[in-house]
């Protein structure tokens, strides 16, 4: 019997691991760190054996192959000895994609992964179809597979998702854009990032559809190196040569492969950002043949995604807006170009190689005050002190509320996008964003 190791005991391992476990492999899952209650139940339920809080190595590096949570860097020490073993390591994704004929609407970027997805699936839940919401977000693809079969799944990607699909393949692939982020785990050389993010249109064909961001300088500087045989959908926020998504004259317009337009007063999602997102969303459903009625409807009523610029709540004439998935430079850029009155930021959390020069001339004009997040602010206060904005350094979320508080007039806007990962002071982006609105709900 071949035998599968998990290493990674998360929604993507344990999924994996039942899926693994019905197709007949010998499995073994282990997890450096402990193990979620209800992920060693799952486990237990379908008898497959577990160890948490460090590796059994010789029961690894017996694996026939390996599935690593895409979590688990490639520089581990035991996953560079299954390298040195020959073992194949491989992601959730790419072992789900082999038990499962279904379509896959795969979307992927350094920005607005989570807000185009979630909006793909609105679409195609509200015309009736049959799909599932995966990867990054949703239940474990492999899971599904397993237990809840789809006609569609929507799959959410990163770049360490991608790294380890090889075979898997995307019938609509989604790019949404390319700017650093995650550098440190690519060895902080950008093209490393890049080739990662180029993976969503390996293994497509003639029949296949790619849509991507044609406004991309290095997107468009990539595809010069490919050999593209699926059908290209490129769009931009103006008509372009090329481009078959755009705006025009206040309309939302796309033209292939069936003509589309709507005003873009009646998307839901506002900013130059959610442009783009609605466009890539709108495109893939039209390719998948959703009727026109039902886009319109969802592009219009979707209501956005938690922790992705929402709003809080109003205190005393100061509006507070979650935007802890603001996890690198790029995306609060966009949050800040996005802000219509004087804004307090909060920034700040475990750096990832970020040039804050993105960002500094929209910090000028747009901020009243920076309010610094982390347990190490002192590559904030380098750069950002000498703008003379007035700043607080803090190392808890509830003395940065209370500082926020303090900067903010009524008409402000207190803008928590932090352009950082939050694994210093917090369990996840979630857990940054939640202890936000709870502690400026109790204002």
């Amino acid at each position: 019997m071949k035998k599968i190791a998990v290493l990674g005991a998360g929604e993507s391992g344990a999924g994996a691991a039942v899926l693994a476990k019905q197709k007949g492999f010998d499995v073994f899952v282990s997890d450096m760190s402990s193990i979620k209650d209800r992920y060693k139940q799952m486990l237990d339920d379908h008898g497959i054996e577990w160890e948490e809080g460090h590796h059994t190595e010789e029961k690894i590096l017996d694996a026939t192959e390996i599935i690593k949570s895409p979590g688990i860097p490639s520089e581990a020490p035991l996953v560079k000895k299954a390298v040195e073993k020959g073992i194949p390591i491989i992601s959730e994704i790419e072992f789900a994609g082999r038990y499962t004929n279904s379509k896959m609407i795969c979307i992927t970027g350094s920005n607005g992964k989570t807000t185009t997805t979630s909006l793909i699936y609105h679409i195609f839940k509200s015309a009736g179809y049959d799909a599932g919401l995966a990867g990054n977000i949703g239940h474990s693809l492999a899971l599904q597979v397993a237990e809840e079969p789809h006609e569609y799944y929507i799959i959410e990607l990163s770049s360490f998702q991608l790294d380890n699909m090889y075979d898997f393949k995307a019938d609509i692939a989604i790019l949404l854009n390319i700017t650093p982020d995650h550098l440190d785990r690519y060895d902080n050389c950008m093209q490393n990032y890049v080739d990662s993010k180029m993976r969503i249109i390996q293994n497509q064909t003639e029949k296949d559809s790619f849509i991507y961001w044609n406004d991309d300088p290095i997107i468009r500087r990539e595809l010069e190196k490919y050999d593209i045989k699926s059908i290209q959908y490129p769009f931009s926020e103006l008509k372009e040569k090329g481009s078959i998504g755009y705006i025009e004259a206040g309309n939302y317009v796309i033209e292939k492969p069936t003509p589309f337009n709507m005003e873009q007063e009646e998307l839901s999602l506002t900013g130059k950002h959610n442009i783009y997102n609605s466009l890539a969303a709108g495109i893939a459903s039209n390719i998948a043949g959703i009727d026109k009625e039902y886009i319109r409807k969802s592009l219009g009523d979707f209501p956005g995604v938690e922790h992705r610029l929402e709003k809080v709540c109003t205190v005393r004439g100061v509006t507070y807006v979650n935007d802890s998935k603001a996890t690198n430079v790029d995306a609060c850029w966009y949050a800040l170009e996005s802000m219509q009155t004087p804004t307090v930021l909060i920034i700040g959390g475990k750096d990832k190689g970020n040039d804050y020069n993105e960002i500094k001339q929209l910090v000028m004009e747009k901020c009243r005050a920076l309010v610094y997040l982390g347990a190490d602010n002192a590559k904030l206060h380098a750069f950002f002190d000498p703008l003379g904005i007035p700043v607080a350094d803090t190392h808890s979320m509830k003395e940065c509320v209370e500082a926020c508080y303090g900067f903010a007039q009524p008409g402000d806007t207190v803008l928590l996008s932090p352009c950082c990962a939050s694994f210093d002071l917090f369990r996840n982006m979630e857990d940054r964003g939640e202890q936000f609105k709870n502690l400026v709900k109790q204002l």
